[in-house]
């Protein structure tokens, strides 16, 4: 009975404060008006919070120029900001138009000598990319945006490596970094040897050198695929850089695109492994240097076969080169092969000529120009140009072939006499008298010049 008192006792109190709890919910306390405010001492005072408005860099940027500067400018972007901002946008898309749409001569890593003609057309294509990238600044950051170029961001304190073409000016822009980094870091290590060598009162060591330079590329592979990687180093390495003074010494050469990718291709290790042998001239050394040097021309061989291989092998001759210019100049490319033996010749006869003990300074100099006068009247036949007019008395009406090419002249010294110069030289007395038409062998005395034959060295 108790325990049942107690139970709706303990309801009604339930019931009790449920009701209270209706009531309060349906009539609140009364809070404090405006007019309350006023009336109270001391300014107002609100409590504001903020919100913090969340965006991403999407919603900002945009395509289109003016939109972009109107949402930088509409989330407080200040305006300094805002012009180093787009200055660096445009210079960066003017960039890629640079390194996509010029053709420099970087580009034509083949050629020793850039291409005149390339060079203006670039000069030109670069100025006019230049012009329009001004434009578009002016036009959206008005005359006066040149005051402020880039103030606030870094330049580089040295060149960039310039990464341009189809190959290299597509990388993105985190791969152009790196190289770039990669090109720092070697200068710094280069510079750094230097230094030191020369702190030291020493030469550089080329063996070190050349360890120097497979440290870089070892660190542009890992940043580079194959194909990149050889563009770079066909513009930049040292092997590339020392090919293309090779072939530009041949002057006449003019390496196609894959030929000097071919000669690349098949020197470059091997020229690593010369520049790592050092300078040293021990026996073990100077076997190893001779046998990569002739497996360096069988590669090139290999590389440009028979026919091109032979004009590269002639053309490291001046002789050659010589002959090659003066059959170019004439228009006449058949006579090179003669314009050659007449060159050949005419050193052979210079030679013979600065050999001779028995003459004077004068006699000597005397002689060499006349090898000189010879070989101009020779290269004239040759070309089949009149130089009938400039034969000298001597050989006039002579029945020799060629004379100018196969005499040379020789100015008699006391005691000589033509018998004593055919015994000189390992001719006959009768090939000298044959050379010389119009002579009277009986009265010659010191001081006469006589022809003496030369034969042309073997074909």
């Amino acid at each position: 009975m108790q325990r049942r008192i107690l139970l709706f006792l303990s309801l009604g109190v339930n019931l009790a404060l449920v009701a209270a709890w209706l009531l309060f919910a349906r009539h609140p306390a009364p809070t404090q008006t405006a007019a309350g405010l006023l009336d109270s001492t001391g300014p107002a005072k609100t409590n504001v919070l903020v919100r913090r408005q969340y965006f991403s860099w999407s919603e900002v940027e945009s395509a289109d120029y003016p939109t972009y500067i109107a949402n930088l400018r509409s989330i407080g972007c200040p305006g300094q900001t805002i012009r180093d901002i787009i200055i660096a946008d445009v210079n960066a898309l003017y960039a890629r138009k640079l390194a996509t749409e010029v053709v420099t001569p970087a580009q034509q890593w083949w050629r020793s000598n850039p291409n005149p003609t390339l060079v203006r057309a670039a000069a030109e294509r670069t100025r006019l990319l230049d012009a329009e990238r001004r434009a578009l600044l002016t036009r959206l950051l008005g005359p006066s945006w040149e005051s402020g170029d880039l103030a606030s961001l870094q330049r580089p304190s040295r060149p960039p490596v310039i990464l341009d073409g189809p190959v290299l000016g597509v990388l993105p822009a985190e791969t152009k970094q790196a190289v770039q980094d990669i090109s720092v870091r070697a200068q710094e290590r280069l510079q750094a040897y230097l230094q030191s060598q020369s702190l030291a009162g020493k030469s550089p060591d080329p063996a070190e050198l050349a360890k120097l330079r497979q440290q870089t590329r070892d660190e542009l592979a890992r940043t580079l695929t194959p194909q990149q990687l050889e563009e770079y180093l066909l513009r930049y390495s040292q092997d590339a850089s020392s090919l293309r003074a090779q072939i530009g010494q041949l002057k006449y050469f003019d390496a196609a695109p894959d030929e000097f990718r071919s000669i690349f291709r098949a020197t470059d290790s091997i020229d690593q492994q010369l520049q790592l042998l050092g300078p040293g001239n021990d026996p073990n050394t100077a076997a190893q240097r001779n046998a990569l040097q002739q497996q360096r021309d069988n590669a090139i061989k290999l590389a440009l076969g028979p026919d091109r291989y032979a004009e590269f092998t002639l053309l490291q001759d001046p002789a050659y080169r010589d002959a090659f210019a003066a059959a170019q100049q004439a228009g006449d490319p058949d006579a090179i092969q003669a314009l050659y033996q007449i060159n050949l010749a005419t050193a052979q006869q210079q030679a013979s000529v600065r050999a001779n003990t028995n003459l004077s300074p004068e006699q000597m100099a005397v002689q060499l120009k006349q090898a000189e006068l010879d070989q101009a009247k020779a290269n004239a036949q040759a070309l089949g140009q009149d130089g009938s007019e400039d034969q000298s008395p001597m050989s006039a009406n002579s029945q020799a072939p060629s004379l100018p090419v196969h005499t040379h002249p020789y100015v008699l010294g006391v005691g000589q006499t033509a018998a004593t110069v055919a015994t000189a030289y390992g001719v006959s007395l009768d090939a000298i008298q044959a050379a010389n038409p119009g002579i009277d062998f009986g009265k010659l005395k010191p001081g006469d010049a006589i022809r003496v034959p030369d034969a042309l060295p073997a074909r």
